[in-house]
């Protein structure tokens, strides 16, 4: 069952994904911080990743518990609307303990309010990503959540300058001081706007409710895992998140390690590698909308260009110098041309770009200079679509099971923090080291690939073929 899809409540729905990208790509300036502020090693500095990201499976745990006592699915029970809101609301209480985390400069109040943020933010992913891909055609569901992403990433390319804006006061200065307790103003403003966009969800035009009905129990959590792309979904999401995350995560200790980057100056390069999702993801969205093909074409090859445009105003904004950033605009390109490529199929896309990945690892593993930080952030571009395109396939073809399935999936978002977690152990020089603990990444995508090959297949023996659409219109 699919809900008709109204631009209005599209777009209404999309503008919580702002949020979510926000504050996950500014923990990658908290990290540098607060591992410099309260001296703490690669490891300890990448619990920021691990206690923001373990909360979404902590969440969705407690909504199979809540839901299973219940006897009624949480979201059937209350609405979608005032799930969304009561999500907001507690990622709301989370951002309030970053005022004693500051001001006392304390990692423990620091990683609870990062886990509270997170929690709500289960419950949001929960409601939200199957609302997106059921607001119209379910072919073009990746589509759809490839534009909530492109917003999602506006948060994500703009995070970074505001956080470290904040916390350095002019981050084009390299001897900058670090003033922890000017992280507050940023997270209180977000806290607020958490606030506000809740009431707004709560009397919206988005839908209260996809399909029927349904019961989520233990029985109901079995006979969903017995769906092999639920299964394989969940860990594809783990490994995804995991590269993702890590990836952008030990950028900072990278760039420092083997470039002399100090903390001050990471800023526009963190944001470059979220805006790198931005620019993949608004590539792909064009044929999110019923467009003219030539339309969606040019589109298709604009966007990415647009996008690295609020980049870059960002950062300029921001007072850094991105000049040296452009050559940058030549991978965008390569981009481009994989999305033309895919035609916006989900498993076709997950393998090239789970492809492009690998090589761009490869690349800066065994290059130096800038030549290796723009293969690590490309891993952005090539990241930039894979959510969308697992959550597609993870709940293809399930109805009234696919609250569960979401939920499942939403669970594995803790690849975020475990996958940096091992990164960080494996970067110390006893182990790999910083730039050859960027193996872990290669494994996450070789994952990727064989996910969208064997899922892929098993979906046509189900007469589910996303392939046999018109799929991306570019």
């Amino acid at each position: 069952m699919s809900i008709p899809t109204k631009s209005s409540s599209l777009v209404t729905l999309i503008v919580i994904f702002f949020f979510w990208g926000f504050v996950a790509a500014s923990n990658d300036i908290l990290i540098p911080v607060f591992k410099k502020a309260l001296d703490l090693s690669q490891l300890q500095s990448q619990m920021i990743s691990f206690a923001f990201y373990v909360a979404y499976t902590v969440g969705s745990i407690l909504y199979f518990v809540i839901s299973g006592l219940l006897k009624r699915d949480i979201l059937n029970l209350i609405g979608y609307r005032n799930g969304l809101a009561l999500g907001l609301i507690i990622s709301a209480v989370g951002t309030l303990l970053f005022i004693p985390a500051s001001n006392n400069a304390s990692f423990p109040l620091l990683i609870g309010g990062l886990f509270t943020v997170g929690l709500g933010f289960s419950l949001q992913q929960i409601a939200a990503n199957p609302l997106a891909i059921q607001m119209g055609d379910p072919s073009k569901g990746n589509m759809r959540l490839s534009l909530a992403g492109g917003i999602n990433n506006v948060g994500t390319t703009i995070g970074p300058v505001i956080v470290s804006f904040a916390i350095f006061g002019g981050i084009s200065n390299p001897d900058a001081g670090l003033n922890l307790e000017a992280v507050q103003i940023p997270y209180l403003v977000l806290g607020a706007a958490f606030l506000v966009a809740a009431v707004f969800f709560k009397f919206s035009s988005v839908p209260d409710r996809i399909g029927g009905e349904t019961q989520i129990n233990g029985g109901g959590i079995l006979e969903t895992l017995r769906y092999p792309q639920v299964v394989l979904g969940m860990i594809a999401i783990f490994v995804y998140v995991g590269v993702e995350v890590s990836t952008a995560s030990n950028l900072p200790e990278f760039m420092k390690q083997k470039l002399g980057t100090p903390e001050s100056a990471v800023a526009p390069y963190v944001s470059l590698f979220w805006a790198s999702l931005m620019i993949g993801r608004w590539t792909s969205a064009a044929g999110a909308f019923d467009l003219k093909e030539a339309t969606k074409l040019k589109l298709s090859l604009l966007l990415p260009f647009a996008a690295f445009g609020v980049f870059a105003f960002a950062n300029v904004i921001g007072g850094h110098s991105i000049q040296s950033l452009y050559p940058y605009l030549l991978i965008v390109v390569i981009l481009a041309v994989a999305d033309a490529v895919s035609e916006g199929k989900p498993a076709r896309q997950i393998i090239i770009y789970s492809s492009l990945g690998i090589l761009a690892l490869i690349i800066g593993i065994f290059s130096s200079g800038m030549t290796s930080v723009f293969a690590f952030i490309s891993v952005g571009l090539f990241c930039s679509t894979l959510w969308p395109c697992i959550f597609t396939l993870g709940i293809a073809g399930l109805g009234e099971k696919t609250n569960t399935a979401s939920s499942l999936l939403i669970m594995m978002i803790m690849g975020g923090g475990v996958i940096s977690l091992i990164q960080g152990a494996l970067s110390d020089e006893k182990m790999l080291g910083i730039q050859h603990s960027y193996w872990v990444g290669v494994v996450c995508f070789a994952y990727l690939t064989f996910f969208a090959v064997y899922v892929g297949r098993i979906l046509k023996k189900r007469g589910i073929s996303f392939d046999a659409t018109e799929g991306g219109g570019h």
